[in-house]
């Protein structure tokens, strides 16, 4: 099993910078690559592979001494990933690679000989470098990946390889459905009991300071100013010194360059803020239940609704989901997403009738077949929650009565089955 930690670093001034200069090494031998493999390919009419371009780096690094000051294993590691986002892009996963620009891309990954020394990671050819360790790292060191953030703070993603570990599985063989949504963030029913958890808005709380500062940006224009005009801002002159340098961009005044700061500032607030409270529902959820169903929406149709793009952009919904299926995946569990065009809101959860007059203003409505009242959003997680059971072949019913979870994880060719005695459905 492989896991993965990110800890803060605190490099010193000399340390920052080293790993700008490794950064635009990496940052350059990725543009040279790329445009090697265009031209290769213009010319004749296949793509270079890995070990061909790492074929060209001694002669490169003789042509450009300064090349040979970066790590070698952190270039081999920068065509590595190359070669991954080609892929991607073939396999229609991602867009076509592109060149790269100081401003946005300040990352480097070592693939070996990084280790930890008394709380303390020793890079190659940077030294030991001091870092803030939350919890204990376990397991051997594959790989780290040293970045930093517009607002100039330095963190490493440690990747650990943790051998054959036993999954501890859950004996309450729980099937939880749920629903997402911009009220209710998501409505979950478990087959017991519904609950809903508000949507935090992270956006609306932090919107009056952003706008502030954005403001202040967009006002801030001209050449340099000087030292005296700084101190004159009220803001701290000891944020401009060379960590913000190396992640800021250079164009404009230090006047910009300090509301530029203050503005990435509360966006990385924002998102510090979010990615915190999806960890902590995505492993509340997991921590329930053993199979979660949810709807695979289509995001990017979603967003073209100009009255709701915003709120679904700054939700989150894909990173949430993102969550719950690794953090199933390593508790044994199973992510079950259901068509984005199934029903679910319309489709009444007791008799099966479908509305099909149900607009999205109508929060609430009552069954022409059997007149149950349903709430929108508690009617479509238990939908939810039946149409999975369904998918995983546990139940021919509607209702999914008198099945077990055994044949599901051996359908899927789950390893380490789980041995479920008590299974409530609804």
């Amino acid at each position: 099993m492989r896991k993965a930690t990110k800890v803060r670093l605190y490099p010193t001034i000399e340390q920052k910078q080293l790993l700008a200069q490794q950064f635009g090494c990496s940052r350059f031998w990725w543009n040279k690559a790329l445009s090697l493999q265009y031209e290769h390919r213009f010319e004749q009419e296949r793509w270079l592979k890995r070990t061909e371009l790492n074929a060209m780096l001694p002669g490169l690094k003789v042509e450009l001494p300064w090349l040979s000051d970066c790590y070698s294993q952190v270039l081999q590691a920068t065509t590595k990933h190359l070669e991954q986002a080609f892929k991607n892009w073939f396999e229609g996963r991602a867009k076509k690679p592109r060149f790269k620009a100081k401003k946005n891309n300040q990352s480097i990954s070592f693939p070996q000989n990084v280790k930890i020394v008394e709380n303390n990671l020793k890079i190659p050819k940077i030294g030991l470098i001091k870092a803030k360790f939350s919890r204990s790292i376990e397991g051997e060191i594959k790989t780290v990946t040293i970045s930093v953030t517009p607002s100039g703070k330095y963190f490493a993603a440690i990747g650990l390889d943790l051998g054959d570990v036993e999954v501890e599985q859950s004996t309450d063989g729980v099937i939880t459905g749920i629903d997402l949504g911009l009220k209710d963030y998501v409505t979950c029913h478990n087959g017991t009991e519904t609950y809903s958890i508000k949507h935090p808005k992270w956006l609306k709380r932090h919107e009056r300071n952003l706008r502030k500062h954005q403001k202040q940006l967009s006002r801030r224009n001209g050449s340099r100013s000087s030292t005296a005009c700084t101190k004159q801002s009220g803001v701290n002159i000891a944020l401009f010194d060379e960590t913000v340098k190396t992640a800021l961009p250079l164009k404009g005044s230090n006047r910009k360059n300090k509301a530029r700061l203050l503005v990435t500032r509360v966006h990385e607030r924002l998102s510090n803020t979010r990615q915190d409270f999806l960890h902590k529902l995505s492993r509340k959820i997991t921590d329930e239940s053993q199979v979660v169903v949810v709807e695979n929406l289509n995001i990017k149709g979603m967003v073209k609704n100009r009255k709701l793009s915003k709120a679904i952009v700054q939700s989150g919904w894909g990173m949430f989901l993102n969550f719950l299926s690794y953090k199933l995946e390593h508790k044994g569990g199973v992510l079950v997403e259901i068509d984005r065009f199934f029903p679910s809101s319309k489709t009444c959860s007791k008799c099966g009738y479908i509305h099909t007059e149900l607009e999205l203003k109508d929060r609430e409505w009552t069954c022409k077949q059997c007149s149950t009242h349903h709430l929108r959003d508690d009617n479509a997680s238990r939908n939810i929650r039946t149409e999975g059971i369904r998918i995983l072949g546990l139940g021919h019913s509607p209702r999914g009565d008198d099945v077990r979870l055994e044949a599901c994880f051996e359908q899927l060719s789950v390893k380490r089955v789980p041995s479920f005695e008590q299974l409530t459905l609804f």
